[in-house]
């Protein structure tokens, strides 16, 4: 009779030893994914644009597929959360200025996964800064993150850059452009002026705008309209200027409204608008893209009080 269970004690002992190596298995965290091996930089051989490459790319290891005995959720399905890419900007003009960077993280087949936009700020002439871009977090249905290009430079004097988030110029006022909407080939785009200041501001009129190129060049032959009427209805009836005073923490709001409609001739973009607030204002240059097409217009409209 001793021999049966001595059997039954060394089947137990192994059952239990396996159960251990199993649950051994499923890892720290106890999502049951296989150790991620460290990412490592790649370099790129990216010609870059305007001044800015990329230089090296990070990307994650790919992840082991699910297996039955894997835990599956949301988090570790995950993916290119550890993807990123070290960049430089070097300014080969003779003013110091800052950049608006659209970087592109893309899959395998070469289709956009997310784009990061960066700010670099104070780029002296001959002078090159470096820093890193991350993709970020992505969808669970993303695809992996294997590319990385410069999409899109666009470059301001940095004495007219806008005021970083929670700074205050100067002047007392920070001006700003806003993302805009479109619909059915109508552009529109506010421009947003901030007193941040310690005292009253007062304005009064349209915002003086001159248009610039891709070099900061001006551009030529856009008629600038007081009003939306000959472009649109649909963007509200024009307004007459009225005064408006902004107490220090209030917000003013002025549009500007296009249509990008192509016909016969050479279509028109222009990537960056100097804006002055009032005559003798400081000039902020905004870069909003407007995508002019053929029309040969751009309608203003005028400072309103902004609601809150």
């Amino acid at each position: 009779m001793r021999r049966p269970v001595s059997l039954i004690s060394a089947l137990a002992a192994t059952a239990l030893l396996l159960t251990a190596c199993g649950t051994e298995r499923a890892g720290a965290g106890n999502t049951g994914a296989r150790a991620a091996v460290p990412p490592s930089p790649t370099q790129v051989d990216d010609p870059g644009k305007d001044g800015v490459r990329i230089t090296s790319l990070t990307l994650p290891a790919a992840s082991a597929p699910p297996t039955r005995s894997t835990s599956v959720s949301a988090d570790n399905l995950a993916t290119g959360s550890g993807a990123s890419a070290s960049y430089e900007v070097t300014n080969g003009g003779t003013e110091t200025l800052t950049y608006s960077v659209v970087f592109t993280f893309m899959g395998g087949d070469g289709g956009a996964v997310t784009n990061q936009t960066v700010i670099v700020r104070d780029v002296g002439p001959g002078k090159t800064v470096r820093g890193t871009v991350r993709a970020g977090e992505l969808p669970s249905a993303a695809p992996r993150v294997t590319r990385a290009k410069v999409l899109k430079v666009t470059k301001v004097p940095a004495s007219e850059a806008p005021a970083e988030p929670g700074t205050c110029p100067a002047s007392g006022v920070r001006v700003s452009a806003d993302r805009g909407d479109s619909a059915m080939g109508l552009r529109v785009v506010s421009l947003h002026l901030d007193n941040c200041g310690t005292r009253d501001y007062a304005l009064e009129g349209y915002p003086l705008l001159e248009l610039l190129d891709g070099d900061l060049q001006p551009v030529h032959g856009i008629k600038i309209l007081h009003g939306s009427g000959e472009i649109t209805t649909s963007a509200g009836p024009d307004e007459q200027p009225r005064p408006v005073t902004l107490k220090p923490g209030e917000s003013a709001t002025a549009g500007l409204v296009w249509r990008n409609t192509t016909g016969s001739g050479t279509p028109v973009n222009v990537p960056s608008v100097r804006v002055r607030a009032k005559t003798g204002a400081a000039p902020v240059t905004v870069t909003p893209d407007l995508d002019l097409g053929t029309t040969g217009k751009l309608g203003v409209k005028p400072w309103a009080k902004a609601e809150h």
